[in-house]
């Protein structure tokens, strides 16, 4: 079997989330891999900043809009190359976070999916689905569920 090219991981700032990053950076950087860090999010609606305004002013930026992902690619990708990534991309997408990694999973060619396990052993889980458990379904990839938890 030839060395995986490019390597998606996702990763919402969880601690769980952030062992699956460290697990698709070294996987990565013994493969030569390009990775693709990728961090969902819905867009604050227009009630939601006025309210952040109101109360953090000039710092609302913070936490409304993709300033909270754009903040958690940054932390993984500290991560990412301490753990031996060396070609490292992020990626911060709009919606749902099985869409959005099977949407830059095809953008990007990738051969390989990383998630953390976090949600599969749960009762919401094995009724509502989980984001392993659907991407695994979904991907079209090799799919690496990382024990997390």
């Amino acid at each position: 079997m030839a060395a995986y090219r490019t390597v998606v991981v996702g990763t919402d700032g969880s601690d769980s989330s952030f062992a699956a990053v460290d697990r698709a950076a070294g996987v990565a950087g013994d493969s030569g891999a390009t990775l693709v860090i990728v961090c969902a999010y819905y867009p604050a609606n227009k009630g939601d900043v006025e309210k952040a305004q109101d109360v953090l002013g000039d710092e609302a930026y913070q936490v409304v809009g993709s300033a909270p992902a754009e903040d958690t690619l940054l932390s993984a990708r500290d991560r990412a190359a301490k753990a031996g990534a060396k070609n490292i991309d992020t990626a911060a997408v709009v919606g749902d976070p099985v869409d959005s990694l099977r949407k830059v999973v095809a953008d990007r060619s990738a051969d390989l999916l990383v998630v953390g396990n976090r949600g599969l052993n749960t009762l919401a889980g094995r009724i509502l689905g989980s984001v392993p458990s659907e991407v695994a379904r979904k991907s079209g990839v090799d799919v690496l569920i990382v024990h997390t938890t």
